[in-house]
């Protein structure tokens, strides 16, 4: 027997969370050896160690509490790692050698795997005077391309990604530039931006008043608030970016208020942190906990509740105490606070069990009860651990009753607070939850609605065949273990079907109860109006939301992942096509077979001369016509520098490979642009160039402007000649840049594959 509520789960398992040796021979020779090793890492910290592993064990035996990834793949393994998943850096100074001394610490931090988030407004305007030197400051964004740079390199040098999140006040004099940034598809590409948006520049808009943009108290340009939110609003409209974020709003809802003042979150916006804050987070499974589900009376028990979330707070406040951290100031800041984020996952779920359709006033009601009671048995649970080991270094009883969510807080909580004191400043964050929903049965990522309640997958078995493996929603899967065949219901809707403003309705609701913030995608219909689009965002601000993420399908960001077909089929039978090797590996990973090779192909052959290199590269790029479009098919790179030999040879035959599987493979183009040589590049023809495999993908991409595979440097397709090439007669989303797959998504403010769970977001 298995616990694995489906295939994929054991998958993903294996892959994401499975403790191995260096050589890939598993330690873990069963997912309870998992949780064992969790549980033993965690109690450790603890007096009566053994008492409390048994306790965790039970908490997270079939997965009803998930810790984050960092923490189900690194507690107990005795490596060098942090437990936590991200991180907002210390304030930027303005002068040169601080912002190089936050790049070094950026840096450190993304080599251990952490994402990061960092508010550029401290950084003076484009063109302000600089004192001291014959020249004017180059301004914020010069500097995030540096960020942007760093990040790159540190991908090159194989380490695992962090993602990056860049903040900018609304009030900033180069926000406008900040805004547009994104336009360039080839520029910070290792960023997620938001704009920190006031309620004073809210009002202004509402009002159709002025706005000045200042820095350090001088007016650099007045504009119409109306005029700069429209910037921001068809941005997002057109490209997905920047985000916004209700600043003032997160500032006075916060419970340490007095002591600290946020600007940054971390890359998926859920977790507003101080300068050196960290991201601890963990999340109760709803879908997990329901009783009698489908059935009259279906509900989650109390008593139940309740104890399962005072064990999680234990754990994670466990985390502070276990985990490394890439610097001290990070240590310190979590030491001090004890700042966690426990929240959930399976929610959609578990309001289908009930019988209530997502995004009904039935569904927000039912999410603000549950959240609620995950809010009190959260903040008692900590009220008991400072009885027993101490209320976090910072605390000020009086100054933290009267701020934040504690104004809010029944009275009995805040009697016990006012008495005992609170071992945690903050307790509960909604997190993307994209992998380990998967890994605990796919079960409703976050509070997202169920976003395709079954799809399909070819599976490369070890003997070279291929088997197609059905992906089923968890409660869609209980429900024909239940009824059989029967036809679901009307309240079973999905993130296609659902209005924008029942999203915002959703999100609403779970944020009152929410000491940080949510990690959710509003999706929205390609057709939707603009005005309707801002609509949107204008109330997810009337209603107390804290920020706002939006993902309308367009020619820049990619369609959303479809799970329709021509044919009109109901939700359960509607098939998108993913893939995967069997024992979750990803060496191997395609949705169709590759394109036959035809007789005789037409292409170009360019020269290529390095600098300082004796003999000229030569690149030959075939393309074949399929759809009527024109595409590339296949590399030859030649060179008679015998240095060259080996790695020209590999990279032939792997980016034929990747051409002749078909889709959008622009970013080979893109990732080969990325490669920066340590030793240094060259100028080549008036550009510097950091590599010459990035002279290689400047070649490439030329070739591709030229046969109208390209827009434009620096620009995605121009059109769709994929068609006809994948065996799909759905939509698809955008190419994974790690398996390749078209299962790109936006969940939870991030782009994720479906398909290997590769997130944008780290």
């Amino acid at each position: 027997m298995t616990r694995f509520a489906a295939p994929i789960a054991e998958q993903i398992w294996d892959m994401k969370y499975r403790f191995k040796e260096a050589d890939g021979t598993p330690i873990d020779q069963s997912v309870e050896d998992s949780w064992r090793r969790i549980a033993r890492a965690l109690a450790s910290v603890e007096k009566k160690p053994a008492v409390w592993e048994e306790k965790f064990y039970g908490a997270l035996e079939d997965f009803q509490y998930l810790p984050a990834g960092r923490i189900t793949a690194g507690a107990g393994t005795a490596r060098s790692v942090t437990l936590f998943n991200c991180f907002v850096m210390g304030t930027i100074p303005d002068s040169m050698s601080g912002i190089f001394d936050m790049l070094k610490e950026a840096a450190l931090t993304m080599q251990q795997g952490g994402g990061i988030g960092y508010d550029f407004s401290t950084i003076r305007p484009k063109g302000a005077h600089v004192a001291g030197v014959a020249a004017d400051a180059s301004g914020p964004l010069s500097f995030m391309d540096v960020w942007d740079a760093m990040c790159r390199t540190i991908m090159s040098a194989g380490s695992r990604r962090g993602a990056m999140m860049a903040t900018m006040r609304c009030d900033h004099p180069d926000v406008e530039q900040f805004i547009s940034a994104k336009a360039d598809s080839a520029r910070l590409r290792m960023f997620n931006l938001s704009v920190l948006v006031t309620d004073p520049f809210m009002e202004a808009v509402k009002a159709d008043g002025s706005w000045d943009l200042q820095f350090d108290g001088k007016v650099y340009h007045t504009v119409k608030a109306r005029d700069l939110w429209n910037k921001i609003m068809k941005a997002t409209y057109d490209y997905a970016e920047p985000g916004v974020i209700f600043i003032d709003r997160i500032n006075k809802a916060n419970n340490l208020s007095y002591i600290e003042q946020i600007a940054a979150t971390n890359p998926c916006g859920e977790q507003p942190l101080p300068p050196y804050g960290a991201c601890l987070l963990g999340s109760i499974n709803l879908a997990r906990l329901v009783d009698t589900p489908f059935e009259k009376g279906a509900d989650i028990p109390e008593a139940k509740l309740d104890e399962l979330v005072a064990l999680a707070i234990r754990m994670m406040d466990n985390v502070v105490d276990a985990s490394n951290f890439p610097l001290p100031q990070q240590a310190e800041e979590a030491q001090n606070k004890r700042r966690i984020g426990l929240g959930v996952t399976g929610l959609a779920d578990a309001l289908l069990m009930m019988g209530l359709r997502y995004g009904s006033e039935e569904a927000a009601a039912q999410t603000e009860t549950w959240l609620k009671r995950i809010a009190r048995a959260s903040y008692l649970a900590s009220v008991e651990l400072a009885k027993e080991k101490g209320a976090f270094p910072l605390f000020d009883a009086e100054k933290f009753l009267a701020s934040g969510n504690m104004m809010q807080m029944d009275d009995d909580v805040r009697e016990a607070i006012r008495t005992h004191g609170i071992r945690n400043a903050l307790l509960t964050s909604i997190a993307p939850t994209g992998t380990i929903s998967l890994y605990a049965g796919n079960v409703s990522s976050g509070i997202e609605p169920v976003f395709a309640y079954a799809y399909t997958r070819k599976v490369l078995q070890k003997d070279g065949t291929r088997t197609e493996e059905e992906v089923v929603d968890y409660a869609v899967q209980m429900w024909r273990d239940k009824f059989g065949d029967a036809e679901l219901p009307d309240y079973f809707v999905n993130a296609q079907t659902l209005a924008p403003l029942e999203h915002v309705r959703m999100q609403a609701a779970a944020q009152k109860w929410i000491d940080s913030s949510i990690s959710k995608t509003i999706n929205c219909p390609e057709d939707i109006s603009f005005e309707g689009f801002k609509d949107v965002y204008m109330e997810a601000y009337e209603t107390g939301c804290k920020g706002c993420t939006t993902y309308r399908p367009n020619d820049v960001t990619g369609s959303v992942l479809s799970v329709s077909e021509k044919e009109e089929k109901t939700p359960a039978e509607s098939p998108a096509v993913v893939t995967e090797t069997a024992d979750g590996g990803a060496e191997v990973v395609y949705m169709s077979e590759p394109l036959d090779r035809p007789q005789s192909l037409e292409g170009h052959t360019y020269k290529l001369k390095w600098p300082d290199s004796e003999h000229a590269i030569y690149l030959t790029i075939n393309d074949i016509i399929v759809g009527g479009h024109r595409r590339p098919f296949e590399v030859f790179i030649n060179s008679k520098n015998m240095e060259h030999y080996a790695w020209t040879v590999a990279l032939t035959r792997m980016i034929s490979a990747v051409f002749r599987r078909g889709g959008d493979v622009s970013f080979v183009v893109e990732e080969l642009k990325a490669v920066f040589d340590p030793r240094g590049g060259a100028w080549v023809q008036g550009k510097y160039i950091p590599s010459i495999l990035a002279a290689i993908g400047g070649v490439i991409e030329k070739h591709l402007v030229a046969t109208g595979f390209l827009e434009g440097e620096g620009k995605g397709l121009k059109a769709d000649p994929t068609a006809k090439v994948v065996g799909l007669d759905a939509p698809r989303g955008k190419a994974c840049p790690s398996c390749g797959q078209f299962s790109m998504m936006m969940v939870e403010g991030c782009m994720t594959c479906s398909s290997c769970g590769h997130s944008k977001c780290g």
